[in-house]
């Protein structure tokens, strides 16, 4: 359950106001064996209920309006509706008011995958029950290896709109849920607890995507978005590089992200302007935040550190963000159309920001927030969640 708002302020004053003796920060983020202790109880709760839960990927719904077949992923762009003016024409824009009735079973199906298997590998991290892992590598066959239930290494008919596109290259953020199932594999493999033709068959699958979301003209567009949906894209391709080896890939990565991402999305204050210009301008900063911190731990302690010329970089990002977090009633912004009294959640930035910038008081604030958030958009915008597969 989320803890009330004062207990937030409570753990986030105390930190900032009370240094200990000598001018040190109170203590220091949480080791491994802390991090154990904290996410047990939940983690091992999920994995009960995950371990009984069958393989079910998007060939089991069928979309009737897809351009494309029964083994392509295919979604509705959230903010399209009909046109009251031509209801049986093309659909129209409302920015930030998503359409219940579009179709989102796979996109539906891809975030339960994304739920169940990063719970069982941590869960296998705890216990090494093997019943964990190999339910985990069940679920990972179905998707990305099986004939007849995998789905292709592409996402030519995402976030279509009716009577407008069959497709565009903003739905490969709907991918971005995979970005712990593909840190979940690397955690098996290291582990050793996939059999080889799983491991071998996903890693062709990853590869075949990153090829695709980093040549053709949708993943180029992606890239060059401009908001939350570039960094998206960088931190699926940082991830999948990093799962199949592709070093290449990683380096490029990283100069994107310090000669683009930061120095084009970021102000000089660590706000990320194009997020404050939607309508949902607190839940979109948190998702940037959270995409870029974990963009910056996927390619390693000096991006958390990286700062430009004039200090933009990270750690200024959290300074933004964080009083906003804590408390959420002083945002200067007005509230969001949609959501915003599900917001905060247990934002990766914070804890992993915490540990690779030296600031506990980050680390104590996420301890206070909701880790298991049910309410479907933020659970859309909230694609990691299990720390544990990341802390070695």
């Amino acid at each position: 359950m989320r803890q009330p708002l004062c207990s937030a302020l409570a753990a986030l004053g105390a930190l900032l106001l009370a240094p200990s003796a000598g001018g040190q920060r109170a203590s220091a983020p949480l080791t491994r064996a802390e991090l154990e202790r904290i996410e047990r109880p939940r983690v091992l709760a999920a994995a009960q209920r995950y371990v009984r839960e069958e393989p079910v990927t998007i060939t089991a719904f069928r979309a009737e309006r897809s351009a494309g077949g029964i083994h392509d992923f295919y979604s509705e762009g959230d903010y399209w509706w009909p046109d009251p003016a031509n209801p049986s024409g093309p659909y129209i824009r409302r920015d930030g008011e998503t359409n219940p009735e579009n179709f989102v079973a796979h996109r539906d199906a891809m975030r339960r995958l994304s739920q169940i298997v990063p719970a069982l590998v941590a869960a296998y991290e705890l216990t090494g029950d093997q019943r964990y892992a190999r339910r985990a590598a069940d679920h990972v066959r179905a998707w990305f290896v099986a004939e007849s239930t995998h789905m292709n290494p592409n996402l030519l008919y995402a976030q279509a709109i009716k009577g407008v596109a069959t497709g565009r290259g903003i739905g490969i953020i709907d991918t971005i849920h995979l970005v712990e199932v593909a840190q979940a594999v690397r955690e098996l493999e290291r582990l050793g607890a996939i059999d080889r033709a799983t491991l071998d068959g996903t890693k062709a699958w990853f590869r075949d995507y990153l090829q695709w979301m980093t040549t053709h003209e949708y993943g180029i567009a992606e890239k060059n978005n401009g908001n939350n949906h570039s960094a998206a894209w960088a931190l699926q391709v940082a991830e999948f590089a990093t799962l199949v080896g592709d070093t290449a890939r990683v380096s490029s990565t990283r100069r994107f992200f310090e000669d683009t991402l930061v120095p084009q999305q970021m102000a000089s204050d660590g706000s990320f302007p194009k997020e404050l210009a939607r309508t949902k301008p607190y839940g979109y900063s948190l998702f940037q935040l959270d995409v870029m911190g974990m963009l910056a731990e996927v390619l390693g302690p000096a991006e958390w550190a990286f700062a430009t010329s004039d200090g933009r970089g990270m750690r200024k990002a959290l300074a933004f963000m964080v009083p906003y977090i804590a408390d959420k009633r002083t945002w200067p912004k007005p509230p969001d159309v949609q959501y915003f009294e599900s917001w905060p959640v247990r934002h990766p930035s914070l804890y992993f920001g915490g540990r690779a910038l030296g600031e506990p008081r980050y680390v104590a604030l996420w301890r206070t927030l909701d880790p298991d958030p049910t309410v479907d958009e933020i659970v859309r915008n909230y694609p990691i969640r299990q720390p544990l597969l990341w802390v070695r």
